[in-house]
């Protein structure tokens, strides 16, 4: 027969913990500390606090900040889930020690001292760098396009946004009149009546929401040279309709900047919005800046250290800022691979990159296949007839933009017609358009030609092959593993905050494993 231990589970005990010995049992957790308690200076949050006299003690920014990068090192990212980690996870009972902040404190936390998180963030940045994890040699430029708490399908320029509101208020009317026309009827339409007023309550709070902010806001313009107005928002109007590889998503741009040797963040900046053009150069000045203020590296203007970014960052702007402030920068322009032999045949053999971005366009004969005579400014189509030269102008960059046109009387008649136009029957018409193609001739002197010949080089290619294995992995990490797919706050400032936040993990994890 069978002689058990008797399980009694009605009984006390006592188990005794010691905090320090469950730090040290988890290499992150235990690095977290250190740089926390031995070398991060947080007097930037004491200046927040103002309870010396009055109030009730807060607790210490140190174990608010240890764990909340902990928990986003664990991909816990809600403030409950951290509330409740603080209550039954034994790492964040050390960390906090046996604390327990309510969610509120956190969210503010995280949400309310950008200018402390970016002093952490330089002093993690430091301690890097004093341990040699930062190389100095080459830094990659990217961005990372998320979704944040805001809603795209309040997103319009202000005339949309009207329009809107005025089409809100016709279906109120409509359930207005419905309503008075079920009052006539009999009770068994009780059940509708309420649905009606359910509906008309709902469209009366999105036509005050739209209504108070139109009758505030001023048209957001964009940074492009047209000043075109751009899409308002208005839940979050600092963040941006932005089109990516996934689908159309209202959020901002995280980018980071990263150093080559062991993949450190040296700055991590949002942007709320879709274009990169714009970033590069703040980008670049945030790093020249930082380096002077901490006294490490050199800068960037003028210097050895290699800059890389990928096509999104490149126009003629960027190119002249680059030139001539002596950067050391490889940009390639949309079109470097096309002039590569080796990536001649690519698109016979795989296809377009983006396959969905023009569905309805047709394909015709392309450029390439139209003869131009830059000297004597003429061109002849593929059916050797003469073109004319429909429009000639200098670029701001100092290029020569040639616009030529086909005849309406050739293009009517011509048997290449319909592999030629994407709308054959225009030219059918008395006020139609023949083909047009463009070509744009650089003299080999402005900016955008001097970049180009830096990325067509041998060394550029090496260089620029560099770029994609220093900082994708970077936003892996951060995206998969850290499991950051979305901003969960509201503004730029604060978006910023909590990128800036996610870096200092993947920096701290960084120290865990190469540092000492």
């Amino acid at each position: 027969m069978s002689n058990f231990k008797t399980a009694n589970y009605n009984q006390d005990t006592m188990i005794v913990v010691n905090f320090l010995d469950q730090i040290e049992q988890d290499r992150f957790a235990y690095t977290l500390h250190y740089l926390i308690d031995e070398e991060i200076d947080l007097s930037a949050f004491h200046e927040h606090y103002k309870n010396a006299s009055v109030g009730r003690k807060a607790y210490d920014p140190a174990v608010m900040l240890k764990i909340i990068l902990y928990a986003y090192y664990k991909g816990v990212k809600s403030s409950r889930d951290i509330q409740w980690s603080c209550e039954h996870n034994i790492m964040f009972k050390a960390l906090s020690c046996d604390s327990v902040p309510h969610w509120t404190g956190i969210a503010k936390f995280i949400s309310g001292y950008q200018d402390a998180i970016e002093s952490v963030f330089e002093q993690v940045l430091l301690s890097c760098d004093q341990r040699d994890l930062i190389g100095h040699e080459l830094i990659a430029i990217d961005g990372c396009k998320m979704s944040s708490d805001a809603s795209k399908e309040y997103s319009g320029t202000l005339d949309e946004l009207g329009q809107k509101r005025d089409k809100i208020k016709r279906q109120m009317r409509a359930c207005m009149e419905e309503h008075k026309q079920l009052d006539k009827r009999k009770a068994r339409e009780k059940e509708r009546k309420e649905q009606l007023e359910q509906k008309r309550d709902t469209l009366r709070k999105e036509f005050k929401k739209i209504d108070d902010f139109l009758k505030t806001a001023e048209p957001r313009m964009g940074k492009a040279k047209q000043q075109k107005e751009v899409k308002s928002n208005i839940t979050d109007n600092e963040s941006a309709k932005i089109t990516t590889s996934k689908g159309t998503i209202q959020g901002f741009n995280g980018i980071a900047a990263v150093d080559k040797k062991h993949q450190i963040i040296v700055d991590a900046q949002a942007f709320g919005e879709a274009s990169e053009h714009h970033t590069l150069q703040p980008i670049i000045e945030s790093i020249r800046q930082r380096y002077r203020t901490l006294g490490i590296g050199s800068d960037l203007h003028g210097g050895r250290t290699v800059v890389t970014a990928d096509t999104g960052f490149s126009n003629d702007e960027n190119n002249r800022y680059l030139k001539d402030n002596k950067v050391n920068a490889y940009v390639p322009d949309l079109k470097f691979r096309e002039r590569d032999k080796y990536f001649a045949n690519q698109k016979k053999k795989y296809g377009k990159r983006h396959q969905d971005t023009k569905k309805n366009q047709r394909e015709v004969i392309p450029v390439s296949e139209f003869t131009f005579n830059e000297k004597r400014k003429t061109c002849r189509c593929p059916a050797g007839n003469e073109m004319g030269l429909y429009h000639e102008r200098t670029l701001k960059s100092g290029a020569k933009k040639y616009v030529f046109e086909g005849k309406l009387t050739d293009c009517r008649v011509c048997p290449l017609k319909d592999d030629c136009m994407r709308n054959p029957s225009s030219a059918n018409h008395r006020k139609g358009h023949g083909r047009q193609v463009h070509f744009t001739v650089d003299q080999h002197k402005t900016a955008t030609a001097w970049m180009k010949k830096r990325v067509d080089s041998r060394q550029g290619k090496v260089i620029y092959g560099h770029r994609m294995s220093v900082v994708e992995p970077v936003f892996a990490n951060i995206g998969t593993q850290k499991q950051l797919n979305r901003f969960s706050l509201r503004g730029k400032k604060k978006v910023q905050g909590q990128w800036q936040l996610y870096c200092l993990v993947h920096n701290i994890e960084k120290i865990m494993n190469y540092g000492t």
